[in-house]
């Protein structure tokens, strides 16, 4: 329900949320992929986005030649495009890249609900640690603006000092923030 909030909220939130939320709906992304559950998720979202980030979309997808068949047929005619499969932690992904409405787009599917997809767990993390403690915006986005990764910038000010991706997942189940690791 949170992502839902935050996508539709993008309507109304910053220039670039704005711009973001039309070229998604131009598009038509979240209706030609609804069976895959896609999600909105990254920076943009929840506002810690500088200049090159881009739209991650993650879905969740148990047939994945179909999948990237599909992304072919849907978008191999975008800016850039350019898909690839490939193997993240023990998991067989399809990554489409492509550029729309002069945003960079990434779509992810593997065979796993979103709700425990690394990219979503990390953005409910970092959203709401943002709402308990303010002014880690601010100093995620100064790491940012350096250069950081968005999820060694949460660790560093955090002081976790292990992987950053496990790292982030684990202080959030630690803070009752999420319940269960993926």
């Amino acid at each position: 329900m949170v992502l839902i909030q935050l996508f539709e909220a993008m309507k109304f939130g910053s220039d670039k949320q704005k711009k973001a939320y039309i070229a998604i709906e131009k598009l038509g992304i979240m209706y030609e992929l609804r069976t895959y559950h896609p999600v909105l998720c990254g920076t943009i979202p929840i506002g810690i986005d500088v200049e090159d980030s881009d739209l991650d979309i993650i879905m969740d997808v148990n047939k994945l030649d179909e999948f990237e068949s599909q992304l072919k047929t849907l978008y191999g005619n975008k800016e850039k495009f350019k898909v690839k499969r490939t193997t993240i932690r023990f998991k067989e992904v399809v990554k489409a890249n492509f550029v729309f409405n002069n945003f960079e787009f990434e779509l992810f599917g593997q065979n796993e609900p979103v709700h425990n997809q690394n990219a979503y767990l990390h953005m409910i993390i970092e959203y709401k640690l943002m709402q308990k403690i303010p002014e880690l915006k601010s100093k995620v986005l100064g790491l940012r603006k350096q250069g950081h990764k968005t999820e060694p910038a949460f660790c560093e000010i955090l002081g976790i000092t292990e992987d950053p991706y496990y790292g982030l997942i684990r202080y959030g189940i630690e803070e009752g923030i999420i319940s269960k690791m993926n």
